[in-house]
């Protein structure tokens, strides 16, 4: 699947920081885990999606997803409930070359500012670096410093901007990161 099935948002649902670092080398923020999506995860996916974007994927979108490596949930520490954020990466083909792709990034609105999306983020890298993915790209609206600020920590930098991609008429930055030791937060 290319860009978003409703025009194009890009992975710009998370608000707020945690410690980036923490997330990387430890792969969970405190009391959160994160494991591969389940179909049954899906309904808490798409709640979480429709609270935290005006144009939400629709649930077909995330079904098309579950056998992605890249597509993660995390949940409260050892509970399978709730959901509490997800992230959906993939990778495609470019040239012949693999680049990963983060489509879609969000946190429950009430769980945001705890360091959920750093370790969703950390760990969807770490499973496209797994599978030696040396570029991984996203987008984001120009207006979502939170999203902005947490991608320039992980060593995503802007590529280029897209005039509007958003259905509301809003660009998009595309950040790129590539892999070599300078892009490791």
């Amino acid at each position: 699947m290319g860009p978003r099935a409703d025009g194009g948002r890009g992975a710009d649902g998370v608000k707020g920081r945690g410690s980036v670092e923490h997330a990387v080398t430890t792969a969970r923020a405190e009391g959160v885990v994160v494991r591969e999506a389940e179909r049954a995860d899906l309904l808490a996916v798409f709640r979480i999606e429709k609270e935290s974007f005006p144009q939400p994927w629709p649930f077909s979108a995330f079904e098309m997803f579950l056998d992605e490596p890249g597509f993660l949930v995390a949940h409260d520490d050892e509970e399978r409930e709730p959901v509490v954020g997800y992230v959906v990466a993939d990778i495609v083909r470019t040239h012949g070359r693999p680049l990963g792709h983060v489509k879609d990034l969000a946190v429950h609105p009430d769980r945001r500012g705890e360091g959920v999306g750093a370790t969703l983020l950390g760990n969807a890298l770490a499973r496209l670096d797994a599978r030696n993915v040396p570029t991984v790209k996203l987008e984001v609206r120009p207006s979502n410093d939170p999203a902005r600020s947490l991608y320039r920590e992980f060593g995503f930098e802007y590529s280029k901007r897209i005039p509007g991609y958003y259905d509301d008429g809003e660009d998009a930055l595309v950040l790129v990161r590539e892999d070599d030791a300078t892009a490791r937060p």
